[in-house]
């Protein structure tokens, strides 16, 4: 834990000045941030950042050959524990305003802390499969759920997006940007397609297989799957099935967020509860791990100078 400024007043035994829940790119920033700051920060992480998924980001600035999704956690949690943050693998349960600050509960166990950053990101929902299977064909670059990250690598290849309506038009619709072999296979009988997805569709040569799908498995270097005109193969499938935000702890807290789930923040990413903040992809916004880098560094320095108006933070 980084120690605390000795003329930053007097601060309560115990009390962190932030705490944040969440430790992937935009937590770790974040916590890289403050812990140069000289605050007194802790860090809960759940273990399941949505980077750690990703066999090698090559549109990751600063890294020429590419970098492993859990090479980049590890990096960052080094550089963020090298300034003194501490980083515990931990569950959040509750979030409650209490005074001027917050409790942050974790079980029967709870903490004290003047801010909350919220950096808990979002979970892709997936095609029905199982988990080995759906690691194995994630490592293989077989199925991958961003196409703006690594829409290069499926360049003149076959590819698949398992999605309906307007949500899977549009995926294979930013795919056919990279190739022309694109079919998009709804994962139930319903394409739920209007008049206007299907003509967009067709002029881009899309191809429409309905559904239901299943039966997934990996032959060879292909992914192949069930679908109702058979089984089918691709060098690539992307599921465009959405996403659950994971702002439940913030909303519970009386956080405002969108019917989606996505929490409200301004601009320099403080949400409706004063002292409590969010950063990444649990923010409406570009789920891109450069992006929710430059939130947490926003959200940081605001808590930095939030404390300081609060109390004078002094060396």
């Amino acid at each position: 834990m980084a120690p605390h400024s000795p003329d930053a007043g007097p601060a309560q035994e115990g009390v962190d000045d932030c705490v944040i829940i969440g430790a992937g790119p935009a937590g770790l920033t974040a916590a890289i941030y403050l812990a140069r700051f000289w605050l007194k920060i802790r860090l809960f992480d759940s273990g399941n950042s949505r980077a750690a998924w990703i066999p090698r980001t090559n549109n990751h600035a600063g890294y020429p050959d590419g970098i492993p999704g859990q090479d980049l956690l590890r990096l960052m949690q080094e550089q963020a524990q090298r300034f003194g943050a501490v980083r515990e693998e931990a569950t959040v349960t509750a979030i409650e305003p209490d005074g001027d600050g917050f409790i942050v509960r974790i079980g029967a166990r709870s903490v004290r802390t003047r801010s909350v950053l919220l950096a808990t990101g979002v979970v892709n929902n997936r095609p029905e499969m199982d988990a080995g299977l759906h690691s194995r064909a994630l490592g293989a670059g077989l199925l991958r759920y961003c196409p703006i990250c690594d829409g290069y690598e499926v360049t003149d290849k076959r590819v698949g997006i398992v999605g309906k309506g307007q949500h899977g038009m549009k995926e294979a619709l930013f795919l056919r940007g990279y190739t022309r072999d694109v079919t998009l296979v709804s994962p139930d009988a319903d394409m739920a397609l209007d008049d206007a997805c299907a003509a967009a569709l067709d002029d881009a040569g899309i191809v429409r297989i309905a559904g239901p799908c299943g039966g997934f498995a990996i032959e060879g270097d292909r992914f192949v799957f069930d679908t109702a005109a058979g089984r089918m193969s691709f060098d690539s499938v992307y599921p465009a099935m959405g996403s659950v935000i994971r702002s439940e702890l913030a909303v519970a807290a009386g956080a405002r967020a969108t019917a989606e789930g996505c929490l409200e923040v301004d601009d320099h990413q403080r949400t409706s509860i004063p002292g409590l903040f969010a950063a990444g992809d649990v923010v409406k916004g570009l789920d891109q791990i450069s992006h929710a880098m430059g939130e947490a560094g926003v959200a940081a320095t605001t808590i930095r100078n939030m404390l300081g108006d609060q109390r004078p933070i002094r060396r």
